[in-house]
């Protein structure tokens, strides 16, 4: 069987409007988010074999920060075609990732990442919002099998749903 586990990258910083999207770097709200999620993951037992991630700024850094707090430390592979891509793209690059990881975080981007998420699980997921999660356990032996409605999406969590507990911490 295969897991999937699907992050949108951590809130972006719009300060600086000569900077590409895709150069974008993690704004103060992304920066706070970012390590408890990573940590809720780590606490979930999450080990994945590999993560893949867009190349752009923002989304490389919510990948860094997550495989660093992850016990096994995953290898991170930047895929281009990642970047602000549709979910047929993101289903492609998925369908034609080696059977050898069984378990494999994205890190990108919506509307795409979303979108792939619900088509997986089968699920309507009215927003995945900056620094969320959509953890699905697909029922298909390899990634070639991929297809609408393989999974289950058996955790969806993003920072918002802690805000009370995060403003705690903070104000320690």
């Amino acid at each position: 069987m295969r897991t999937i586990t699907l992050i949108r990258h951590a809130k972006s910083s719009w300060k600086n409007p000569d900077i590409e999207d895709f150069n974008r770097p993690l704004n103060k709200r992304g920066k706070r988010d970012l390590p408890a999620m990573a940590e809720r993951l780590k606490n979930a037992g999450l080990t994945p074999d590999k993560c893949l991630s867009s190349g752009a700024t923002r989304a490389f850094l919510t990948a860094k920060a997550t495989s660093k707090r992850l016990p096994n430390h995953p290898w991170i592979e930047v895929i281009p075609e990642l970047y602000d891509s549709c979910m047929e793209t993101l289903l492609d690059v998925l369908q034609r990732h080696s059977d050898k990881d069984h378990h494999v975080m994205v890190f990108g981007h919506n509307p795409g990442l979303q979108r792939l998420g619900e088509y997986l699980s089968a699920e309507q997921i009215p927003n995945l919002p900056t620094c969320g999660v959509m953890h699905i356990h697909l029922g298909v032996t390899c990634w070639s099998e991929l297809s609408e409605g393989c999974g289950t999406l058996e955790w969806f969590d993003y920072p918002k749903l802690h805000q009370k507990e995060t403003k705690k911490q903070a104000q320690k």
